[in-house]
């Protein structure tokens, strides 16, 4: 199993893909990103991109993002970014960061 398998399982697997819309999930080897809808009010502060990174320390850095696209140049924001988060509060942090439930 690779680092994004391993992340996305903790964050819920399949039942947080439901519950939250991600897609484009990619792995880049040390992280996970996907990107969230892009609904207006559905997420907080318009994040629709997320890249939860594995540290050497055993933690996550997870950063959230709001991309917009001009004339097809890419204009990243970052909105929210957490250090040191174990795995055990991967889905809290998330839903912290965005307002989304990770699971019912």
């Amino acid at each position: 199993m690779n680092v994004a398998t391993i992340t996305l399982q903790q964050l819920g697997g399949n039942k947080f893909i439901a519950m939250t819309g991600a897609k484009n999930l990619v792995s880049d080897g040390q992280s996970l990103n996907f990107h969230l809808p892009k609904k207006p009010g559905f997420v907080r502060q318009g994040i629709n991109f997320v890249k939860i990174t594995l540290m050497p320390t055993d933690t996550y850095k997870m950063v959230f993002s709001k991309i917009t696209w001009r004339k097809y140049v890419p204009t990243i924001k970052t909105i929210q970014e957490y250090t040191d988060v174990y795995n055990d509060q991967l889905q809290e942090s998330f839903t912290k960061a965005t307002g989304l439930d990770t699971h019912l």
